[in-house]
């Protein structure tokens, strides 16, 4: 029966090549647009280079502290003296990556300024960031220890600076008044993975801040990784039970919130519409289903119109099969399989024009060394999105055929 029904399908997208073109350039459009966001948000929320070990990995990307006589909060990023006094205590991560919020910082080359973006980092970072090392290697616990201005930079840094492809292993850099040899040389990190992004990565001993000072929030993020991912509800409720038992410290503040979190959690835990104890993770996915459901909706309806245009144009047809017994459930099924054959060329169309669009993306400055892509899961909501798409805009256009008395059918041609 299928078969019989794709036959006609394509038979009638044929001989109807007005309609079809009109159809398919809304529909390769549309699709276009949801594959290329759809590869956008993938890349922002999937583990990807340098952090690839998203499965058995929590993050801490903010603390908030508030008052509960007074009703405000202070939001922002951990402190190291957080971090290294109370979170590094913790027994069941197996490491710890604390870094920085990358700061600018500017310098010279041939006259012409530059602006680097400084990350600073304890040594365990490079174990649990999975960097690629184009030259030489990370800097130790002993360099640190000892405050050696010492240097990891990335690819774009050593080329604008030492020149394209020129080796930087032992040569020295200098930005913001300091000079930094280089021990290693990584390769370029998209600016949208904030916990691993930057220019130059140095040693956190060499801050300018004070380490000690025992303000909570500061600068700083860290991630605790896991032995296994089974762990991960472990360290969580580890967490929870230290900052529970913090003591108050602060006589502004006398209400401390900070969790370990999935990456995603992470960032929808410091929107608008989170609190403590909620995340704000799954508001955050229905934000997103309404978004795209309601991009959707405008083409949907043009997709309608020109559905119901081809069905009075196609009056008659649908009189003589009346009239010779085809019932209005085999219609009904027959233009809505129409209407998804339609729909996925449409697809495979948009999925072409969206590898070209996320080409020109990846090779411009647009977004700072992007990787999007075209994989398993941004095909399979691409896909999703095709057959929503294709019923919603041919399951009305179909109940108004099926309602088509015969007469009028052969009347209307």
């Amino acid at each position: 029966m299928f078969k019989n029904y794709f036959k006609i399908a394509i038979a009638v997208l044929r001989r109807r090549k007005f309609f079809t073109f009109i159809s398919l350039f809304g529909i390769s459009l549309t699709l276009t647009i949801v594959i290329v966001l759809a590869s956008f948000i993938d890349h922002l929320v999937s583990a990807g280079y340098p952090d690839t070990q998203r499965d058995r990995e929590l993050y801490v990307n903010s603390l908030r502290l508030m008052s509960s006589k007074q009703g405000y909060s202070n939001t922002g990023p951990a402190s190291f003296y957080f971090l290294n006094t109370y979170v590094s205590k913790l027994k069941t991560p197996e490491r710890m990556a604390i870094g920085s919020i990358y700061v600018a910082t500017n310098t010279y080359v041939n006259n012409k300024k530059l602006v680097i973006n400084l990350k600073y980092t304890n040594d365990e970072y490079w174990n649990v960031l999975s960097y690629y090392f184009l030259e030489g290697k990370a800097f130790n616990n002993t360099q640190l220890v000892n405050g050696e201005k010492v240097a990891v930079i990335s690819e774009e840094t050593r080329d604008n600076y030492f020149g394209k492809g020129v080796s930087a292993a032992g040569k020295y850099l200098e930005t913001d008044n300091v000079q930094y040899r280089v021990i290693g040389v990584v390769k370029n990190v998209p600016v949208t993975r904030v916990f691993a992004y930057g220019d130059i990565y140095v040693p956190y001993t060499l801050s300018k801040s004070d380490l000690n000072n025992k303000q909570l929030t500061g600068m700083y993020t860290a991630i605790l990784q896991a032995k296994d991912k089974d762990d991960l509800p472990k360290i969580r409720e580890e967490y929870n039970q230290m900052i529970s038992r913090m003591p108050k410290t602060d006589k502004e503040f006398d209400l401390i919130y900070s969790y370990a979190d999935t990456y995603l959690e992470s960032f929808t835990r410091m929107m608008p519409f989170s609190s403590p104890g909620n995340s704000g993770i799954t508001i955050f996915y229905a934000i997103i289903a309404i978004f795209f459901l309601l991009f959707l909706l405008l083409p949907t309806l043009n997709l309608v119109n020109i559905n119901i245009s081809r069905i009075m144009e196609r009056s008659s047809e649908i009189g003589v099969r009346k009239a010779f017994g085809a019932s209005s459930k085999t219609l009904v099924y027959q233009f809505i399989t129409e209407n998804l054959i339609l729909t996925f060329i449409g697809c495979l169309v948009g999925i072409v024009l969206s590898f070209l669009i996320i080409q020109v993306i990846n090779n411009s400055d647009l977004i700072s060394h992007a990787d999007l892509k075209i994989n398993l899961n941004v095909l399979f909501y691409s896909l999703l999105a095709t057959l929503i798409f294709g019923l919603l805009s041919g399951v009305y256009p179909a109940w108004r055929m099926s309602r088509m008395q015969v007469v009028h059918a052969l009347k209307a041609q």
